[in-house]
């Protein structure tokens, strides 16, 4: 069995597709899977599904869409049967657990994948660069693409947002660390573009155009930050990205100027 959310919502079985097609349905279902293994509450499951104004039938109303679900799971032949549906498929407590096979679930393997390359980073850049790749290369548009997200939903996928952001910029450290600068200049003009006030994707795109033997590019970069992040946020850039920046205008060398003497605290 395939449940995927890193894209559109997928669920497969024997090359067979048995995603669910009822709005509620799969709404319930993102939201059980993005939380595999725990337990969802009932309450959090109805804030999601109708907001603050919930039918009186609500409960009985969840009740019967995990019946559905349990339902499209007894028709996949890796479960084949009701029993082992309901195993799946857990009432708990006050709420509901979804158990599915850590390799079954996509995100889980981006995670698992995710944190054995930034356990090489700054030790095999190389294996770190390769594996982060790995797990980006499991995205296939945007998390839960056409599923409606409700208040809870639209909370977890920015959280993921943030999550894919992170492994993804990790990944162009370490393929700034190989020295691979001039190759990531339009993945960098991009991602910049949509993260203008992200300092540090900002920043990868400076020292990836410094780097090339685009100082004035980079300054450009440099300038359009100060302006976003006043405006937008009423904040200057962070010391680090004034120092990157000193480092730029007096003309250091460009293996100076990033990693090891640039990176922001924590990074």
């Amino acid at each position: 069995m395939e449940f995927g959310v890193l894209g559109p919502l997928r669920v497969r079985d024997a090359d067979r597709d048995h995603t669910p097609t009822a709005p509620k349905q799969r709404q319930l279902l993102s939201l059980l899977l993005l939380d595999a293994g725990k337990v969802v509450p009932a309450g959090t499951c109805v804030t999601e599904l109708w907001g603050g104004s919930p039918p009186n039938s609500a409960a009985a109303t969840l009740q019967s869409y995990v019946l559905s679900l349990r339902r499209m799971l007894t028709a996949m032949p890796s479960v084949g049967s009701a029993p082992a549906a309901r195993r799946l498929l857990e009432t708990r407590e006050n709420g509901y657990s979804l158990v599915v096979p850590v390799d079954a679930l996509d995100l889980e393997r981006f995670r698992a994948l995710a944190r054995r390359g930034t356990a090489l980073m700054h030790r095999d850049d190389r294996g770190a660069s390769r594996l982060l790749r790995l797990a980006l290369a499991l995205w296939q548009g945007p998390a839960l693409a056409g599923v409606p997200a409700g208040p809870v939903l639209a909370g977890r996928l920015r959280v993921l947002h943030e999550e894919l952001l992170s492994v993804r910029t990790q990944r162009i450290d370490a393929d700034l660390s190989l020295g691979r600068h001039r190759e990531l200049l339009d993945e960098l003009d991009a991602l910049a573009a949509g993260q203008p006030a992200e300092e540090y994707v900002q920043v990868q795109y400076m020292l990836a155009l410094y780097r090339s033997g685009h100082r004035d590019r980079a300054l450009v970069v440099m300038a359009r930050l100060r302006q976003v992040l006043r405006d937008e946020l009423g904040l200057e850039p962070s010391s680090w990205v004034e120092n990157l920046h000193h480092s730029m205008l007096e003309g250091g060398p460009p293996d100076r100027c990033g990693p090891g003497g640039a990176d922001p605290p924590g990074r």
